[in-house]
């Protein structure tokens, strides 16, 4: 350390040098006199038992030909509900195994039984249904389909929440072996503009608190079914941060109101948590077809997002340019975990594993290196569609992903 320390009578950061060293591939010896022999040390302590891990994922993957077939037959009435939920089992089972093969702690049912990312879980809420809608959602160059959500009464916990029983089966097939982790989408999904119905609610404040009350109640469901690792997932922050914001809220003002909702809104459903359940956040700009729906850095969100929201961890998008540099990091201030979602779910090319590190490096600027994860920026499939490449190249990522945490962290 006092070489590192001391190297031209410079004081320099230790976690800085120490991340470089790493990302060049350099082993440390360190002499004990005592024993006469060298103790070979490296970045093995730095390893995560506990989630976040240093090699993690969002959680969606490909969905595989046989859930395919199976919808499409269920919707021309060929099989029953039961007949898929069979197969979604088995395809389920099969990619948890894949999962723990790769060395992977976060195991996910890959949202084999969801349609959408968010919609599914949030139609399941009490007080919202879905529907089609006029249009849409554009992203760069493609539109989503449809399909959306709507308010039409108080809304509350649902007791009988599918999402239930579907983590009950994911942990069933985990077992002992690793660490099973629920997503569920942002309840700042429903604060956008439209969604409120204002007759039912006249104000934005008893919207969000019954909002955020549903929330804190699923949350502590799941964690009566034994979950420890629960993620949020986040494409409003993603809206807040992109270089289209006023466009997108018409106003300064709705701007600044509504991120300060979304502020309280995450911070409010983690009161009075169990403090063994770990709750992540991902932050996305849209995921749909291999395409994006907002640029822009996290800069104008930074303070509120990294410095008062208080999750255990933060799933970033750090794939291409659309989300700047890491600069904005340098408000992290807590003892969690910034995963850096530097290994991009849209495309097939495998990322150079030296460049990695050196962003990685880079990152160590602003949070320790012990602080740092790695993972994907997205997932592989936030709707049923999927992005464009194959489920042989998916799992290429991920074990690109796992090689580099092993190589930095020693995972």
């Amino acid at each position: 350390r006092e070489v590192f320390l001391n190297q031209g009578g410079n004081t320099v950061n230790f976690s800085y040098v120490l991340a470089q060293h790493i990302a060049q591939g350099r082993i440390f010896l360190q002499k004990n006199k005592r024993k006469k022999e060298n103790i070979m040390t490296t970045q093995t302590t730095l390893s995560r038992t506990k989630a976040p891990f240093r090699a993690d994922h969002v959680g969606s993957f490909l969905r595989p030909e046989s859930i395919k077939k199976a919808r499409k037959e269920l919707a021309e009435g060929k099989i029953t509900k039961e007949a898929l939920r069979e197969i979604e089992n088995v395809e389920i089972t099969r990619i948890v195994d894949k999962q723990i093969a790769l060395g992977y702690k976060g195991i996910t049912d890959g949202e084999f039984r969801r349609s959408y990312w968010h919609f599914d879980f949030l139609e399941n809420l009490l007080g919202f249904e879905g529907y089609l809608a006029a249009q849409g959602k554009q992203f760069h160059n493609v539109v989503t389909s449809a399909h959306s959500v709507r308010n039409i009464g108080k809304i509350a916990f649902n007791p009988e929440h599918p999402f239930f029983a579907d983590y009950a089966f994911l942990a069933e097939a985990v077992g002992d072996r690793a660490v099973a982790k629920v997503s569920i989408p942002s309840p700042n999904q429903l604060i956008r503009l439209g969604f409120r119905n204002e007759e039912i609610y006249p104000t934005l404040e008893e919207y969000a608190a019954d909002l955020q009350q549903a929330y804190r109640d699923t949350i502590l469901h799941f964690y009566s079914l034994g979950n420890r690792y629960i993620q949020i997932d986040d494409t409003f922050w993603g809206d807040l941060c992109s270089d289209k914001a006023l466009e997108i809220f018409g106003s300064q003002e709705t701007y600044d109101e509504l991120k300060r909702v979304a502020t309280e809104n995450v911070k409010n459903i983690q009161i009075g948590l169990p403090e063994d359940l770990v709750v992540t956040t991902h932050i996305c700009r849209g995921n749909f077809r291999s395409s994006y729906s907002q640029e822009g850095a996290y800069e104008p969100v930074a303070k509120e997002l990294f410095g008062e929201t208080g999750f255990d961890g933060f799933f970033l998008e750090y794939d291409t340019d659309r989300a700047g540099g890491f600069e904005p990091l340098r408000y992290y201030t807590g003892d969690g975990q910034i995963i850096l979602g530097l290994i991009t779910s849209k495309t097939p090319e495998l990322e150079d594993i030296a460049e990695v590190k050196a962003r990685i490096t880079e990152a160590t600027k602003y949070v320790p290196l012990e602080q740092l994860c790695l993972s994907p920026q997205c997932g592989f499939a936030s709707t049923e569609e999927g992005n464009n490449l194959t489920e042989e190249q998916q799992w290429a990522k991920l074990a690109l992903v796992k090689q580099i945490a092993d190589e930095v962290w020693g995972d």
